[in-house]
């Protein structure tokens, strides 16, 4: 059975810097599986025992103890524990503003989520978080000083490649870049003409390159990105579905009150009903 420990200290405001959200550890049921589906936070599993998959787009990993593997926001992920050797895990799932600069400092990419675990900190990072919460009278700065720390560990782990050794990689350049173009202009009236123009690449192949690594065409993750965006504003603040819609690019509230239910099956006004200040993404 899945244990699952909570932050009990919510951001102090809606963009921290980073924020734990919840930890947990399970010992996997052979076949155990999740997914495929996305999120709206990062999420990193360590494997402590057995071996498993994890598959990312097209691309699929296999794993065994000593390696964790990053689930990136936004990303058709799916993983699962061997039928005969199933894995022990345990996980952090976390947000921040600081996470695509300093995973930008390590060697993880999308194509590329899988790293191997240091000796000290990884192995015992549950108990630690754990050990914290209980202590901390509520407060999450014992558990931000110890996600920090795993992050100077992270770079020392998986360091980024010099540029040499990248080269082969150019594609999962070309990737990245999408992605930061999408996050930086979700809120405009952008297309796909307008990414590949800005990279200089045409569109078919930057398209299906995209769909490739990432499990779903532009457009596509771009109307999920939109609509999670969209999710928070509705449950974490006051904001009318107008001022909403405009804030994540659509300039006509009921096209986006349209695309949120096709993407949601609610609409805005029944989903800020339901999850306002509550949604938690496991």
């Amino acid at each position: 059975m899945a244990v699952f420990k909570y932050n009990p200290q919510r951001p102090f405001r809606s963009s921290p810097d980073l924020h734990l959200h919840y930890w947990g550890f399970e010992h996997c049921a052979p076949g155990h599986s999740v997914g495929p589906g996305v999120r709206d936070l990062y999420k990193i599993h360590f494997i402590h025992a057995g071996t498993g998959t994890v598959a990312v787009g097209e691309a699929e990993h296999r794993l065994q103890a000593g390696q964790a593997f990053l689930i990136y926001p936004h990303m058709v992920t799916r993983y699962a524990a061997d039928s005969t050797e199933p894995w022990t895990y345990s996980w952090i799932a976390f947000t921040g503003e600081e996470m695509e600069s300093l995973l930008s400092r390590t060697s993880l990419t999308p194509e590329q989520p899988v790293f191997p675990m240091d000796q000290q900190l990884m192995p015992v990072l549950y108990d630690r978080l754990t050990a914290a919460a209980e202590t901390a009278d509520g407060l999450d700065l014992p558990l931000k000083a110890i996600m920090y720390e795993f992050f100077a560990v992270l770079l020392r782990t998986a360091p980024a490649a010099t540029d040499s050794v990248r080269l082969p990689r150019a594609k999962s350049f070309y990737v990245e870049e999408c992605l930061h173009f999408l996050h930086a202009h979700y809120c405009e009236n952008i297309t796909v003409e307008m990414m590949s123009a800005s990279l200089k690449l045409d569109r078919k192949y930057l398209s299906a390159l995209f769909k490739r690594t990432v499990g779903l065409p532009p457009q596509q993750y771009l109307l999920n990105f939109r609509i999670a965006k969209a999710c928070e504003l509705l449950a974490e603040t006051g904001c009318t579905v107008g001022e909403i819609a405009r804030s994540v690019g659509y300039q006509d509230p009921l096209l986006f009150s349209r695309m949120f239910k096709k993407v949601k099956g609610c609409s805005p006004k029944d989903y800020r009903s339901r999850h306002a200040n509550n949604d938690i993404n496991l």
